[in-house]
């Protein structure tokens, strides 16, 4: 059975929702208020590299853009710890040719809203969302440069406009919607190491960067035209926050302090440090996602997630898949059809927001640890040794489709497991230590 939806937002997960369902035959039409990302440059300090995974190119395969994805990619088969003496230490992320993808966000977004057009897709850019009518089932957008040009459509409303999405502002404002946002004191700050001679890359390309200052961070991904876009995470006020760096000499001694080794590698380091904003980090939990059969949340709308995991464009992904499975169960019952999919997605999307601000301070705080080495090599072995019984958290959450709440759950049994073991290797190591001494 045909529906008929509108799509709010022509981001990722706006764009691959309306490829997924006009590919398979229901009519969308999509709103955007930004213009045609195909049109013109992205926003200066607003272009984070993606980390596209297994779960995004399930996704992505299913509307046939998979390989093209990968093509413009480059891939990144571990962690490079920067010491601040300038030592690098490498952490494989998982075994052979297990690896995330840098993806840059503007061509991956261009390509998406190619495919939802291919599909058949309707798309309008530089049109808003005014006024949501959840028991109409209808949106009216506007001309967002001149505010005229009132438009009025029917149809089930899909809210894929991002972490301040209009949609769900307009479920907000009924009774019995739960919502919370709660930011993280760090913000970030998007710096570009450009490309070498020739188009070479001045770091190894392959590896994720990771510069771990304890309350702070920097990381780098690689880009295919020899560049890096590299992102310094810290507090937004605050002694060591960017409050504090208020001129250029300021970012200079805090760079030659902290991380000395980069300051070669940006040469428009204090120019891009002041030109480029500030960007803010929130997780944002909302209950329920859906009205009946009128509309429907996915994406950063439902469930915006930090981005220590690089997983929200993969969740958003998934999210689109689950949508479109629940709807072709339940032919002609879109309420049943989002109730389902929400009662499938949600529990993960609650599970992957917890694992990233986790990650965020294993980042931060861990990777350079000897413990935190010597656990992980811990983890590898016995994934080598018992591969089906124990399997990491990270090659759970990046290298397969097993649920996020299932992944996350298994990864705290391991982790008593772990912890047992340890505890048995102490209490052997004793025990051998007491017969030396007799």
């Amino acid at each position: 059975m045909t529906d008929r939806f509108l799509i709010a937002g022509a981001g990722l997960g706006g764009s691959l929702a309306a490829a997924l369902l006009a590919r398979a035959g229901h009519q969308v039409h999509v709103y955007e208020r930004r213009a045609d990302p195909r049109r013109g440059p992205v926003d200066a300090g607003r272009s984070i590299n993606l980390a596209i995974s297994a779960r995004g190119l399930f996704a992505l395969g299913r509307i046939g853009c998979a390989d093209q994805v990968l093509g413009m990619g480059v891939p990144l088969y571990g962690r490079l710890i920067h010491s601040p003496t300038g030592s690098l230490t490498y952490q494989a992320y998982g075994t052979g040719k297990q690896c995330i993808n840098s993806v840059p966000r503007a061509a991956l977004n261009q390509l998406l809203v190619e495919s939802a057009e291919a599909a058949g897709a309707r798309i309008e850019f530089g049109r808003r969302s005014h006024d949501v009518d959840l028991i109409e089932g209808t949106l009216t957008t506007v001309d967002n440069r001149t505010g005229e040009d009132s438009r009025t459509v029917a149809g089930a409303i899909i809210g894929a406009d991002g972490a301040y999405s209009s949609v769900r502002a307009a479920m907000q404002r009924r009774e019995w919607f739960d919502y919370s946002q709660d930011y993280l004191e760090h913000g970030y700050k998007e710096l570009e190491i450009p490309p070498g001679p020739n188009g070479t890359h001045r770091l190894e390309p392959n590896a994720l960067h990771i510069w771990p200052r304890g309350g702070y961070m920097m990381m780098a991904m690689a880009n295919q035209n020899g560049s890096f876009t590299v992102t310094l995470y810290m507090r937004i006020g605050g002694e060591r926050g960017f409050a504090s760096l208020a001129t250029p000499a300021d970012v200079l001694r805090f760079f030659e302090r902290d991380f000395p080794d980069a300051i070669p590698l940006i040469p428009e380091l204090t120019d891009d440090f002041f030109t480029h904003p500030t960007g803010s980090l929130l997780t944002i939990r909302s209950h329920p996602w859906h009205v009946d059969g009128k509309a429907v949340l996915l994406g950063d709308a439902a469930h915006a997630i930090v981005p220590f995991y690089g997983q929200g464009a993969n969740a958003a992904f998934e999210d689109g898949v689950a949508l479109l499975e629940a709807i072709d169960a339940h032919p002609g019952q879109l309420g049943r059809a989002f109730e389902r999919y929400e009662a499938i997605r949600k529990p993960n999307t609650d599970a992957i927001a917890d694992l990233a601000i986790a990650n965020f301070h294993e980042m931060r705080d861990h990777v350079a640890s000897p413990f935190f080495l010597a656990k992980k090599r811990l983890q590898k072995l016995l994934h080598a040794l018992v591969p089906r019984w124990f399997i990491p958290l990270y090659p759970m959450i990046s290298f397969s489709t097993i649920p996020y709440a299932e992944a996350k759950a298994r990864a705290e049994r391991q982790e008593r497991v772990l912890k047992a073991i340890g505890i048995g290797f102490a209490v052997v190591l004793c025990a051998v230590g007491a017969l030396l001494l007799l």
